[in-house]
């Protein structure tokens, strides 16, 4: 275990440096993607550890992050994520897992993405013609994870996601893929997951332009598919107190690769059979955002237990996103 502290703490320590080991290479790729919402991370618990979670998983947000997670704890849970993102727009996360057997899991998952009605404009009509149009993103995905054997589980996501740009709709089938591997080295896993996986998807629907001009012609763009790999393991665990450290590499196809780190530290309040958490994380090589921390706690509910998880993730010229995510276990 000391090794492996002494192999993290190194590679942190070389993480400042990391721009110029690993040049920006795929700046030049940003913007040619579609259905944005769904780079938005779920979860008060994974976005105040800098996103840093595939390797981490083990509560209902698995269907998002690593769908091989879902056999990685033992209650069905239900989990609701709420994110005040930027601009009053609203992004939720809905999230159920039930276990079937210890081996296998299903999940179900809702995100939504939305905000008030807009005035529509033109150049004739700068202040609003009187009428109004929506946007708003929906994405439904359906889990199942398996764990073949005591060290080593994978999952999948089938996901339909849906785009509503006033009149014109886009649609499409994603899928997402997941494997966790415990290492057999004290604590310390890793996990791979490809996430947002299709085909091009291009809007269907007509417009009336100026001039009365109309346009029902769109170009296709691909989805915002993400590769990450993660590692993870505990320097602490014992009865009362837990440790957890985080490193993972993301690579999207519309941007540049980045790394993010993420602490946890969990302590036990065994007289109350509650839990509270502390978490930090940042993220190296993305523009905009850095720094990320937030606090959890779990208490026993009746015949259940309730997971209260709280994080601000902090971007440099928009200002602080706030999450709140609430998870019972049934």
């Amino acid at each position: 275990m000391k090794k492996i502290l002494a192999l993290f703490l190194i590679v942190i320590s070389a993480l400042p440096s990391y721009a110029q080991l690993f040049p920006t290479l795929g700046a030049q790729r940003a913007g040619i993607s579609s259905l944005q919402f769904l780079k938005i991370g779920v979860g008060g618990r994974a976005s105040s550890m800098g996103e840093s979670f595939v390797a981490v998983v083990d509560d209902a947000s698995a269907s998002f992050w690593n769908p091989a997670g879902l056999v990685n704890f033992s209650e069905n849970q239900i989990m609701f994520s709420h994110n005040k993102w930027f601009a009053d727009i609203s992004h939720d996360y809905l999230g159920v897992v039930y276990h079937l057997s210890d081996q296998d899991a299903f999940g179900l998952s809702v995100i939504s993405l939305s905000m008030d009605e807009m005035k529509v404009t033109t150049e004739f009509a700068p202040l609003g013609t009187g009428e109004y149009f929506s946007y708003g993103d929906l994405a439904i995905g359906l889990s199942y994870s398996r764990k073949m054997t005591d060290k080593f589980s994978f999952g999948g996501t089938v996901r339909y996601v849906e785009e509503t740009m006033d009149k014109l709709k886009l649609r499409g089938v994603l899928i997402d893929l997941g494997t966790f591997y415990y290492t057999g080295l004290g604590t310390s896993r890793f996990a791979v997951a490809v996430t947002n996986f299709g085909n091009q998807v291009a809007p269907d629907g007509e417009v009336i332009l100026v001039g009365k001009r109309e346009k029902s012609d769109w170009q296709s763009f691909s989805p915002p598919t993400m590769f990450r790999i993660g590692f993870a393991f505990e320097p602490v665990y014992d009865d009362l107190q837990r440790l957890t450290a985080s490193l993972q590499l993301n690579h999207p196809n519309d941007n540049s690769e980045n790394v993010g780190v993420g602490l946890e530290y969990a302590f036990n309040l065994a007289d109350f059979g509650s839990s509270l958490f502390l978490r930090g994380g940042y993220k190296f090589n993305v523009e905009d955002q850095d720094y990320s921390f937030g606090a959890g706690v779990k208490a026993p509910l009746l015949f259940s237990t309730i997971i209260l998880d709280y994080a601000l993730a902090n971007f440099e010229r928009l200002g602080a996103a706030h999450r709140i995510t609430v998870s019972l276990g049934i």
